[in-house]
């Protein structure tokens, strides 16, 4: 059996890995009504607070006998990526692994959500071979490329970003403009499916960089214009929509066909998968593994155990 543990600066996460089984218990982190984020000395302390529960409600029940534990220390595996959030994991399973002798296996938050959206979409196979992962959230929009790695699992290099805001921040500011509670991406998906709007989007792609702050932009115009919320909801996941498919397409013409995976909260939304799965037969997380959870942690460390 093998536990996974990750503190994000959205969610409280701990994951058990058993003979293939994935069970996970996690905790959104709690915004204040109007704001479009944490402190990080907040997150901190919602997750010190969490973290115990998590864990007691994860083991109940269960005969726990630990092989290993995969824990998320930075948000990507590259030199300089740090976040405070992640020391609450990293000493939780620090703690739990010097009690019980289990083996501790440290690797990043991005590679935590690569390869739960591998379990997901029973594809862990890729980890023998190159592909492309969109990791999609609130703190990131990059595409990698993810080849196998000997002492890692696996590597990703960042072949394609965003060059300022992030996919799940435009959903976020989007909803939070429409009056909606943080985190917002599946409220104003809900709230999208009510327009049959159609819109003539130009996307903003160079290279294989995409730009994404005009939406914010032309969301707020639309508001001043009075346009119904379901309009405004709707045109900000096509307008995230649009860009990704540019990228893709960018990426696929300069390192040639192969896998592509989604990861990331923003890839649960259907619109964006059902586009990417009918144009480029993309693999996908289901909802409750795309959004950041320690699954892909617990996998991590039954991987490094083999």
């Amino acid at each position: 059996m093998f536990l996974g543990i990750d503190t994000s600066n959205y969610t409280t996460s701990a994951a058990l890995y058993d003979n293939g089984e994935v069970f996970q218990c996690k905790r959104v982190l709690s915004v204040k009504q109007g704001e479009r984020g944490l402190r990080q000395s907040d997150a901190v302390f919602q997750h010190t607070v969490n973290m115990p529960n998590i864990i007691k409600e994860l083991c109940k029940d269960k005969e726990i006998s630990l092989e290993g534990i995969g824990v998320s220390i930075k948000p990507r595996w590259i030199e300089g990526s740090y976040m405070p959030c992640f020391l609450v994991g990293e000493s939780t399973a620090q703690a739990i692994s010097s009690f019980t002798g289990a083996p501790l296996f440290k690797t990043s938050h991005q590679t935590g959500h690569i390869l739960a959206a591998l379990y997901s979409a029973k594809k862990l196979d890729l980890i023998e071979k190159p592909f492309i992962a969109f990791h999609i959230s609130g703190g990131t929009t990059e595409a990698v490329l993810v080849k196998p790695d000997k002492e890692n699992i696996i590597s990703a290099e960042i072949i394609g970003e965003s060059t300022d805001l992030n996919a799940g921040q435009a959903i976020d500011r989007t909803g939070v403009l429409l009056g909606m509670k943080f985190p917002c991406g599946a409220e104003l998906e809900e709230l999208a499916q009510g327009s049959s709007a159609e819109f003539k989007i130009k996307p903003s792609v160079k290279d294989c960089n995409c730009s994404l702050s005009g939406v914010e932009n032309k969301v707020k115009a639309m508001l001043e214009n009075g346009e119904n919320p379901c309009d405004i909801a709707k045109f900000a996941i096509d307008y995230i929509n649009v860009n990704l498919e540019k990228m893709t397409l960018a990426l696929l013409e300069r390192h040639g066909s192969m896998p592509v995976l989604f990861a990331g909260g923003v890839s649960s939304n259907k619109t964006i998968r059902n586009n990417f799965e009918n144009k480029f037969n993309a693999y996908f997380a289901e909802p409750q593994f795309s959004c950041d959870n320690a699954a892909g942690l617990a996998v991590y460390a039954y991987l490094k155990s083999l």
